[in-house]
C-alpha cells in the first residue's frame, strides 16, 4: 500500500499527496466466490480477514490524517478567524461532519501523535491496530499504551481483544488491592486476569473499611467461583454507598446507614437495599423534574389565558381540557381506557401542611 508521511507539513507536495492518497492498485480485491465449493472453508475465510484487515489499515490511517486536516482548520480559525468559530462549524457543514465527529477524530489524531512523539509507537506499527483498537489505546493509561505498543512493535495484531487482554493484566498484577496469593494464582495461569480486573475495578469504589472483608475471602479461596462472588458484592456495596449518599431524603435523619449496610451484609440481602436507594434517589430525582415542569407549564397556560379570550373557544377548550395537569392536583391516566388514574396533590412550600 502507499504510504505518505508529513512531518509538520514539511518536504512534501499536495500533488505528492493527493498521488499518495489515490486509491491503490491493490484495492481492487478479487473476493472469492462464496458459491464455490472447491475453495476451502479455512482458505475462503483467510481470504477475507486479509482483505478486511487491508481496509482496516487504511480506514486507519485516513481518520488520523482527517482529525490532523481538522485540527488544523480549528487551530487557524482560534488564532486568526472570526465569529467565535464559525468558520471552523462552516467547514465542517460543508462536508457534512458534525461537531462530535470532527472531536473524535480531532482526539484520535492528538493520540496518534502523542504516542508517536513520546517514541512509545513506530509509524510503521500504526498499521498493526485495528481501528477500534487505537482508539481504545489512545483511551488508555499510559502503562497501558506502553505495553499495547511494545506488542504492535514485535509485530502484533492488535484487535481490541489484545487491548482488553492487556489492559486486564496491567489492571490486575499493578494493583495493591489483591492480596499476594491471588496474583501467583494470575501468574501461574490458574486465575485469569479477565476475572480479576474487574474485581479490581470495583474494589476501588469501595473505602478500604470495606474492603478488608473481601481481601480476606478472596485471600482464603484464591478461585474464580470466590473472585467472581467478591466482584458481585463489591459491585453492590459501591452501588448502595453511591446511591445512600445521593438520596436526600436520608440527610439529617436518624438512620444510621453503616449499620443498615451491615445487616444487609449479615441477611444477604445487600443488592436488595442497594436497590431500594438506587430507587430512592430515581424517585426524588423524577419529583424534583416533575414539579419543574409542572410549574413552568402553569406558568405558560396562564400567560396563554391572559393573551386570549372568548373569541378564541378553541384555545380556551385546550386550556380547559389540560388543566388537569396544571391545577394542585395531577391527574394522569395510566391506560388508554382511562380506568386508572394517579392523582397527585403538589404541596409547595407555600402550603400550610
Amino acid at each position: 500500500m502507499n504510504e505518505v508521511t508529513v512531518a509538520n507539513g514539511n518536504g512534501v507536495s499536495p500533488d505528492e499527496i493527493v498521488a499518495a492518497l489515490e486509491i491503490p492498485a491493490d484495492f481492487n480485491f478479487e473476493l472469492p466466490d462464496p458459491e464455490d465449493e472447491a475453495i476451502q472453508e479455512s482458505d475462503f475465510r483467510e481470504q477475507l480477514d486479509t482483505i478486511w484487515k487491508i481496509c482496516d489499515r487504511f480506514d486507519l490511517q485516513t481518520d488520523i490524517w482527517r482529525g490532523r486536516v481538522l485540527r488544523s482548520v480549528r487551530d487557524r480559525e482560534k488564532k486568526g478567524g472570526e465569529g467565535r468559530g464559525a468558520g471552523f462549524l462552516n467547514w465542517l457543514k460543508d462536508r457534512e461532519i458534525t461537531k462530535s465527529q470532527a472531536y473524535a477524530l480531532i482526539q484520535l489524531a492528538n493520540s496518534a501523535d502523542t504516542l508517536l512523539a513520546d517514541g512509545q509507537l513506530d509509524p510503521e506499527s500504526i498499521n498493526n491496530f485495528s481501528k477500534r483498537a487505537f482508539v481504545e489505546t489512545a483511551k488508555s493509561a499510559p502503562e497501558i499504551q506502553q505495553l499495547v505498543s511494545e506488542a504492535a512493535q514485535k509485530g502484533d495484531r492488535i484487535t481490541r481483544r489484545e487491548v482488553k487482554q492487556l489492559s486486564d493484566e496491567w489492571t490486575a498484577m499493578s494493583s495493591e488491592l489483591l492480596p499476594d496469593e491471588v496474583k501467583e494464582k494470575a501468574v501461574e495461569g490458574s486465575l485469569p486476569a479477565r476475572h480479576l480486573a474487574p474485581l479490581v475495578r470495583e474494589m476501588e469504589k469501595l473505602p478500604d473499611s470495606h474492603l478488608v472483608e473481601i481481601k480476606q475471602e478472596i485471600a482464603a479461596s484464591p478461585d474464580i467461583d470466590t473472585v467472581k462472588m467478591m466482584t458481585t458484592e463489591a459491585k453492590n456495596l459501591a452501588k448502595y454507598l453511591d446511591a445512600a449518599a445521593q438520596v436526600q431524603t436520608l440527610r439529617d435523619k436518624a438512620v444510621d446507614m453503616e449499620m443498615a449496610l451491615e445487616e444487609a451484609l449479615r441477611l444477604d440481602c445487600i443488592n436488595t437495599a442497594a436497590d431500594l436507594v438506587k430507587q430512592a434517589t430515581t424517585l426524588e430525582q423524577t419529583v424534583g423534574k416533575l414539579y419543574t415542569t409542572w410549574k413552568r407549564m402553569s406558568n405558560v397556560a396562564d400567560r396563554l389565558y391572559v393573551e386570549t379570550g372568548a373569541s378564541n373557544p378553541h384555545l380556551r377548550s385546550l386550556l380547559t381540557c389540560l388543566e388537569s395537569l396544571t391545577n394542585d392536583i395531577i391527574e394522569v391516566p395510566l391506560d388508554e381506557e382511562g380506568d386508572q388514574i394517579v392523582r397527585l396533590k403538589v404541596l409547595t412550600e407555600e402550603t400550610n401542611l
